[in-house]
């Protein structure tokens, strides 16, 4: 992935419900990408991965690439983007064309990506396209074909991964990037870029499913043949917790969300009902009110209640997506809410599946404190970038391509019944 024909300077920008961050990096002359500098500031202006106001929302991006262009030294210019809102939706869309049986040049494959991108501007729903990008081609039927160049076939196809979004959240994030004297090189779906970061080629061939716990949305998506095969959004996530344990025991959300980080686990021991916490009141002891004290076990208690909740939403969206079965079975659990204690073996036993905590991995240089999984989208966005996809929701047509129709079906579609069915 790090040896594609990508620029060498990669700018990454990471909007999130908790956070906005910041990563520059460089790929080395042998291939390898090493991370120059990363920024971060809290996710202000935001809410559940929507832009809820664009000036404060445009500052803490200016402070996060800031801060990065100071520790690595480097101006950014064009940046990656990162959408991790909900509405994400994903499909699998064949294209064909004819060719007679000759023998197939890379032109034929440039002809048939431009039949192909005259249709994945917008979907018919006037959703935004953010990706619409071949994977596999089909040469008479034969599927799961690499590389057909020099190959000859009467007809050839291929599957194109759309994902869309709705379309007036992407240009909020786009004008707010923008208003920050940025350029926008791309906006790319969240689970697109985690996927690169966490999962090894292997899982993405034999199927697996990413959830990426954020802070205001829990993005589900499902990898199978090699490429991102459907995802669905849950509007929850991590900050939901901290809400439940700031209203329980009425205390304010940046005690909420200390007290989570520092002693909240999901799950219990027998030493968590002699374990004493203590919180200060909303109103800070101004109104005469004292501290209270709380066992570790009750803010525990609070958290499970929530986790319960949303494993068993979690369970709902991986069986629509149909991921079942045999193959079914292994879960991947990244984002900022990964690194909740124990929250992958909560999971684990809720879902009935292997569940692993995803981390980002094959970056030099990479700070500690920018490793874990709260950082998978943001290393994900440098991969993605790296490996310089081909995207044919850029691609111009040609007017000689505009009779040509997209016929057949795609091989993915089958994988996924596969699924269903409890292949």
């Amino acid at each position: 992935m790090a040896q594609g024909r990508g620029e060498q300077i990669i700018t990454a920008l990471d909007i999130g419900s908790s956070k906005i961050s910041a990563m520059i990096a460089q790929r080395d002359a042998d291939g390898e990408l090493r991370v120059l500098g990363t920024g971060q500031r809290e996710s202000k202006g935001v809410r559940r991965g929507y832009i809820s106001d664009m000036q404060v929302a445009e500052m803490a991006i200016r402070e996060a690439v800031e801060q990065a262009e100071r520790i690595s030294g480097e101006h950014a210019t064009d940046v990656w983007v990162g959408f991790s809102a909900g509405g994400l939706v994903s499909d699998i869309l064949p294209v064909e064309v004819e060719l007679g049986g000759h023998r197939i040049e890379q032109e034929d494959i440039d002809e048939l990506l431009f039949v192909g991108g005259q249709n994945f501007k917008v979907d018919g729903q006037g959703r935004m396209v953010l990706h619409a990008q071949p994977t596999l081609y089909t040469l008479d039927g034969l599927q799961g074909v690499k590389n057909p160049i020099g190959l000859h076939a009467d007809k050839l196809g291929v599957d194109v991964h759309v994902v869309s979004a709705e379309a007036s959240p992407v240009r909020n994030i786009d004008q707010c990037v923008r208003s920050a004297m940025l350029g926008v090189k791309s906006i790319v779906a969240s689970p697109v870029a985690t996927g690169f970061a966490c999962l090894s080629e292997e899982e993405r061939e034999l199927g697996v499913a990413l959830i990426e716990m954020g802070a205001g949305v829990t993005n589900i998506s499902l990898f199978a043949g090699g490429m991102l095969a459907g995802l669905t959004s849950l509007p929850m996530g991590a900050a939901d917790i901290t809400d439940d344990i700031a209203s329980h025991f009425g205390m304010r959300r940046e005690v909420a969300e200390r007290l989570k980080c520092f002693h909240g686990s999901a799950t219990t021991s027998p030493r968590d009902n002699h374990d004493m916490l203590d919180i200060a009141p909303v109103s800070g002891g101004d109104d005469g009110s004292d501290a209270q004290r709380i066992t570790k076990a009750q803010m525990i208690a609070v958290i499970r209640e929530r986790l319960r909740v949303m494993a068993d939403e979690i369970d709902a969206a991986l069986k629509a997506l149909g991921f079942a079965g045999a193959l079914g079975r292994q879960v991947v659990l990244t984002g900022g809410g990964a690194e909740l204690k124990g929250v992958a073996d909560y999971l684990q036993g809720s879902l009935g599946r292997v569940v692993r905590v995803g981390r980002p991995r094959g970056l030099a240089g990479l700070p500690e404190a920018h490793a874990g999984p709260a950082f998978s989208a943001l290393a994900g966005l440098v991969f993605h970038a790296a490996s310089d996809p081909c995207d044919l929701s850029d691609f111009e047509p040609r007017s000689e391509s505009n009779e040509r129709q997209p016929t057949g079906t795609g091989w993915l579609n089958r994988l996924i019944q596969a699924f269903k069915t409890g292949y």
